[in-house]
């Protein structure tokens, strides 16, 4: 299995263009998370209407596979697809849940050996013991769900789980905490290959965020926050209007009417992150888009997204997304 670990940075595309995924479905799949991934991958287009992906289902035995719900679904394809994936998606299951946890039968871990040198590798929620069970996440930090069994993480005792941060992307082996943050990684990987300007349209698309900042911690013990304190909308929007300049804590709070102590316990409680953390999140995507969008020169687009110099966005930006402003535009620029 070692050979599947090697070289994952770099990801194939099929010879009509369209990249390859293959969602690896078990016994008592969650259809949520089977789902996501054909609507977010299928929704991705190019510029000119083409769709970017190719979406496949498979089964370690093609025919009915049981969902964790009152109807199975019928799945056509069997391990073969694996080996022509460009990225294999693995969902959660029921069977997770069991007692002792997830059990990899000899079916599957025949069928993961299949997976091509090169090929990116996810899993959504549960899905992440799979891999671990099969050896893939050796050394590695991945994400899980924060009420994941302990007793089952301790199973593996050579992984790193992180009960906080909604996904992970290690050297293109990708892992997810809840079902939803399948989301966030779907759209992760989209922007990863395609940009920011594909991956926003997605999100559109199914109106979500592009970017949900914040890890699972605000999900743990208030998913939902008391409406006495929920609303920081106006300061946030307001933000977002004056990217271009320096923007205080102060100001903030007094969008809000607010004292600065109050508004960033509203914040953190709303938004899972504090206001400055945030706002740099901000300054980074609208460089972002900037550089793929426009022609602005990089100085132009330090001071249109508030960093002030070029420098001061390039080590934002180095400590964001792992690249230079120059690098970004060239990668995506080239995609787009």
């Amino acid at each position: 299995m070692d050979n599947m670990c090697e070289d994952r940075a770099m990801t194939v595309f099929a010879r009509d263009g369209r990249h390859r995924v293959a969602v690896l479905v078990r016994d008592g799949v969650l259809p949520f998370e089977l789902s996501l991934v054909h609507r977010l991958f299928g929704q991705a287009r190019s510029a000119a209407g083409a769709p970017l992906y190719e979406v496949v289902t498979c089964t370690t035995a093609p025919g009915e596979v049981r969902t964790d719900a009152d109807f199975a679904v019928t799945v056509a394809h069997g391990p073969e697809a694996l080996a022509e994936a460009d990225t294999v998606v693995v969902p959660g299951a029921d069977t997770d849940h069991a007692p002792g946890g997830v059990r990899v039968d000899p079916a599957l871990t025949a069928a993961l050996t299949r997976i091509r040198p090169g090929t990116r590798i996810a899993s959504i929620c549960t899905g992440v013991f799979v891999l671990a069970a099969a050896g893939l996440l050796a050394g590695r930090r991945v994400a899980t769900h924060w009420r994941s069994p302990e007793e089952v993480r301790a199973r593996f005792p050579d992984v790193t789980f992180d009960l906080d941060v909604l996904y992970t992307d290690d050297d293109g082996v990708l892992t997810s905490a809840g079902a939803a943050a399948g989301i966030d990684l779907c759209l992760h990987m989209i922007r990863t290959d395609h940009g920011a300007a594909v991956a926003n349209e997605v999100a559109r698309g199914t109106v979500v965020p592009p970017h949900r900042d914040g890890g699972q911690a605000q999900y743990v013990t208030r998913p939902v926050p008391e409406p006495a304190i929920s609303s920081t909308g106006r300061a946030r929007e307001w933000a977002l209007a004056n990217l271009h300049r320096p923007v205080t804590l102060r100001e903030l709070a007094a969008q809000e009417a607010t004292s600065t102590r109050t508004f960033t316990r509203r914040f953190r409680d709303e938004i899972g992150t504090s206001p400055g953390r945030w706002l740099t999140r901000q300054r980074v995507e609208r460089a972002c888009a900037l550089l793929e969008r426009t022609d602005l020169s990089v100085d132009e687009v330090a001071a249109a997204a508030g960093f002030g110099t070029a420098g001061s966005m390039r080590l934002h930006l180095q400590a964001e997304l792992g690249v230079s402003p120059t690098a970004y535009r060239a990668t995506f620029r080239g995609r787009a």
